[in-house]
């Protein structure tokens, strides 16, 4: 019925849709945990809404980033159909890891650490930019992120929240600051697809560019279209079965927070990543950036120490730091032992 050739390269594609569901339950909380934690959307409404918004935001601003995923880390003439699966599921094991603990966890971070595995494992790593421009990114901007909601919350959401006191619940059922808090977490969602997306399509482009040997930007970005129209809606899928999980950690667990604060939170992560991703085409992790503006926000709101001492910003950290480790050795392991087989050939 199928042809070889086909059945084939639909397991690379099948990788990249397990994937974006994983995606899509990692990255419903950094998009609307806000709103939800403040009690503004239900959660049966989230799925479609984050699902629509990332299909946005990786047509008009996903390209720089699949970009340097499929040529930026490793070279694109050593992306097989057998190299792109194991970046695939790699990625996709250790974000299934971070969702059974329910806890959001970057999908750029564990593409770029799976795609590491291999180019090491073959040394051909990429390291000049990955070393000068994304691993600082990945350290600089979770601080701004902090630091920027600290100064903003200390300015003037405290002040306001102190007037509305007694009124948070009557603010939070205004039409208008109803809009603006779903408004800012779709803007959210918005920029996830700017970079998210790109972590299944960039490892395709790469396949693609080595299977056809010489493709144009022009192709290239057909390619990138054709498997975000493929891939987004599995991003609805994944928020739809297991985002509701993560969403109670980041929303509720952390810190809660008024219709002001989800604003706040909102619009300062999403358009830090919106600049890394259209100005230099930077992978990096929303999540955390989400996860340090909400700390920033409790900061203001009960002190440091009572963010300090919250068991969830503990476990944050430590799955921040296995799940990339967990990627690159799972790469890296089955690099080796499909080398071993001699599948690399395909």
């Amino acid at each position: 019925m199928f042809s070889p050739m086909f059945s084939i390269l639909l397991i690379p594609f099948l990788a990249a849709m397990f994937l974006a569901i994983n995606m899509g339950a990692s990255g419903t909380a950094p998009s609307f945990s806000a709103a939800y934690g403040a009690n503004l959307i239900r959660r049966q409404r989230i799925a479609g809404v984050f699902g629509i918004c990332v299909l946005a935001g990786a047509l008009i601003a996903g390209k720089k980033v699949a970009m340097t995923i499929s040529r930026g880390i490793l070279p694109e003439d050593v992306m097989g159909l057998t190299l792109t699966t194991i970046v695939l599921l790699s990625v996709a094991l250790s974000l299934l890891m971070a969702n059974l603990l329910r806890v959001p966890q970057s999908t750029s971070q564990a593409t770029i650490a799976a795609l590491v595995g291999p180019a090491v494992y073959y040394d051909v790593l990429k390291a000049h930019r990955l070393v000068f421009e994304v691993i600082p990114t990945w350290l600089i901007l979770p601080i701004v992120s902090f630091f920027l909601t600290l100064a903003i919350g200390k300015l003037f959401y405290t002040p306001l929240n102190k007037r509305l006191t007694n009124g948070f619940s009557r603010v939070a059922a205004h039409p208008s600051i109803r809009i603006a808090v779903i408004a800012a977490s779709c803007y959210v969602a918005f920029a996830i697809g700017s970079n998210n997306v790109a972590n299944a399509a960039g490892p395709i482009i790469a396949m693609a560019m080595k299977s056809m040997g010489t493709v144009s930007e022009a192709t290239a970005l057909m390619i990138m279209i054709f498997a975000t129209l493929l891939i987004a809606p599995c991003f609805a899928i994944g928020s739809s079965i297991m985002g509701s999980r993560v969403l109670k950690t980041t929303g509720r667990e952390i810190v809660e927070f008024g219709p002001l604060g989800a604003v706040l939170v909102a619009v300062v992560t999403a358009t830090l990543l919106l600049v890394a991703s259209v100005s230099r085409g930077i992978p990096t992790s929303l999540v955390q950036m989400n996860t340090a503006a909400i700390m920033a926000l409790g900061v203001t709101k009960e002190g440091w120490r009572f963010v300090a001492s919250r068991t969830s910003v503990r476990k944050l950290l430590v799955v921040w730091i296995v799940s990339p480790l967990m990627a690159l050795g799972i790469s890296f392991g089955l690099t080796a032992l499909a080398e071993a087989l001699g599948l690399m050939t395909y």
